[in-house]
């Protein structure tokens, strides 16, 4: 007959094994013990309720005052802005303009928003600190100034 092809290290791991599943098994037994013990709270006792302002209270909201929300009513994402008509030739000075590379910026003097410009959108030779006008279009990275002139004195 042949060997039992259990050795002794397999048989300690084993045993080793066992006895950790049994104590961990006490600890729970344990724990369980105390949380009656101790009285611990019941699901119930923990529920929280949020009221109508967003406060969180230990009572259940009142049915009888339950609003209907029509599910057309709710907005998912940004809401669209008005469009706000504005004079389509604007007035502003040159915040920042870099000749060598033939950009810069425009503070519009009425919404205060700095506004791109490129040299190639601009009639006249354009510094910092110019006051100029100008027309505004949506370019691939936001709003940018288009025909944009000196203001003569």
């Amino acid at each position: 007959m042949g060997r039992s092809q259990e050795s002794f290290s397999k048989k300690e791991k084993e045993k080793k094994r066992l006895k950790k599943k049994k104590e961990k098994a006490e600890r729970r037994a344990q724990r369980k013990a105390e949380k009656a013990e101790n009285g611990a709270p019941s699901f119930d006792d923990m529920i929280a309720y949020v009221d109508e302002y967003g406060n969180i209270v230990d009572t259940p909201p009142d049915p009888s005052q339950k609003e209907e929300i029509k599910a057309e009513d709710i907005v998912i994402g940004v809401p669209q802005q008005e469009e706000i008509e504005l004079d389509p030739i604007r007035k502003g000075r040159v915040k920042f303009f870099n000749d060598e590379k033939g950009y810069g910026f425009i503070l519009d003097l009425e919404t205060q928003e700095s506004v791109f410009v490129h040299i190639n959108n601009s009639k006249d030779d354009i510094r910092e600190n110019d006051r100029v006008t100008f027309e505004i279009e949506m370019g691939p990275k936001g709003p940018s100034a288009f025909n944009v002139e000196l203001v003569r004195k």
